[in-house]
């Protein structure tokens, strides 16, 4: 049965489809007009697969409590293997409702009230969230931003753990939202650092699909001993425009993180999740490929064409390195205007709704975060507003 969902040029009308991008502008101080491409998720049909194993979940018309069999595994496990070289173990997987749902779980099993949890700012703005809500705190250690690139910086990174007495660091591979693909090197030598300060890495790796330059390494593949430390954080959402369904797939090898883990989902009371979620990640993983590597190539059309577009049409305005996840990371700094005054720029002028980069962390400041996963004309409408507004 060929995939029949490759018209990813195909415009959809997602309004009044209860679109959290879409349809919440006036509810969240937007004007109704905004074109946005501010959250992560994609304007692009799903697979024909995965409508097609819902719609046959739907005819049996049963949506009883439900669970994952054998082949829901082997699918993910086959996935894993054919796109990361990874091999994993029935016994390591714990499935939750979201990463961020997974962050929050891993911040209350391994830290208690007052410690101290490391992050990397500019970064994904639950992280620092999740840690807080909970009574922890979080220290950054931020990245460093030389040649239109971000880098770690080490030194900082051992004298914080060390000074701040850091139990938990939350990595995010690839790097959301400054586009990183962290090399073997740099996630070694942090696995190294973690390793010799007793500190858990919990690894969100939702973006791990999407490396455009170098390669995906998983965190806890790269070393044996990672796995003892190591919460690996994966979820079809974000490959397949699945987050609705609510499904992700969390493996942790070590027993007692395992357990420790598992409490805190049985103290939430979660425990069957979604039958549409289960379908839809076990027809992903296991017939997604052919729309995968489709969707893939025209995202990385729609990056190249976004960078060719800021570099000719808006100047003042230059793209960061990008290197993985469908999110490109724009500076107007050079533009000399206050966050304030950018965003009335964007918003009210240009009529878009992005992500701020304050949000991201205080070095966020005076970037922007743009979602690319959609139809080439709207992106090109999105930027010719871009181009309007600073132009004006």
């Amino acid at each position: 049965m060929p995939e029949k969902n490759l018209d990813f040029d195909r415009i959809i009308d997602r309004r009044n489809t209860k679109s959290v991008k879409y349809d919440l502008a006036a509810k969240k101080g937007m004007p109704e007009d905004v074109l946005p491409l501010w959250v992560a998720d994609m304007d692009f049909r799903v697979s024909s697969y995965i409508q097609e194993a819902i719609a046959r979940q739907v005819e049996h018309g049963v949506f009883g409590y439900s669970d994952t069999g054998e082949e829901y595994f082997e699918a993910v496990k086959g996935w894993m293997k054919r796109h990361h070289g990874w091999d994993v173990e029935a016994d390591w997987l714990v499935k939750t409702p979201g990463v961020v749902f997974a962050l929050s779980l891993a911040v209350k099993a391994f830290t208690e009230p007052g410690d101290s949890v490391l992050i990397q700012q500019p970064v994904y703005y639950p992280f620092k969230r999740v840690v807080e809500v909970n009574g922890r705190r979080t220290i950054s250690n931020t990245l460093v931003y030389e040649n239109n690139k971000y880098f770690m910086d080490f030194e900082d990174f051992e004298e914080k753990i060390i000074r701040e007495k850091i139990k938990l660091f939350i990595l995010c591979n690839p790097h959301n939202p400054v586009g990183r693909v962290w090399t073997e090197d740099e996630l070694v030598r942090i696995g190294d650092i973690c390793q010799k300060h007793h500190v858990i890495v919990v690894s969100d790796e939702i973006h791990g699909d999407f490396a455009f330059k170098g390669k995906h390494h998983v965190f806890t593949g790269l070393k044996k001993e990672y796995g003892e430390f190591t919460v690996t954080c994966t979820a079809p959402s974000k490959t397949f425009n699945l987050a609705g369904l609510q499904l992700s797939n969390i493996f942790i090898s070590n027993p007692e993180l395992r357990r420790a883990f598992r409490r805190q989902l049985d103290i939430v009371g979660y425990e069957e999740p979604n039958i549409m979620g289960m379908v839809a990640c076990e027809a992903a993983y296991r017939d997604g490929d052919e729309w995968y590597e489709a969707m893939l190539e025209y995202v990385a059309g729609n990056i190249a064409f976004t960078r060719e577009y800021v570099e000719k049409n808006i100047p003042g305005v230059t793209m960061a390195e990008h290197e993985g996840t469908y999110l490109v990371w724009l500076d107007f700094r050079q533009l000399g205007m206050t966050g304030e005054e950018l965003e009335e720029m964007i918003v009210q002028r240009a009529r878009l709704w992005l992500d701020g980069g304050a949000m991201f962390g205080e070095s966020g400041t005076g970037f922007q975060r743009v979602n690319v996963a959609c139809p080439r004309k709207i992106l090109k409408e999105a930027l010719e507003r871009m181009k309007g507004a600073v132009l004006a």
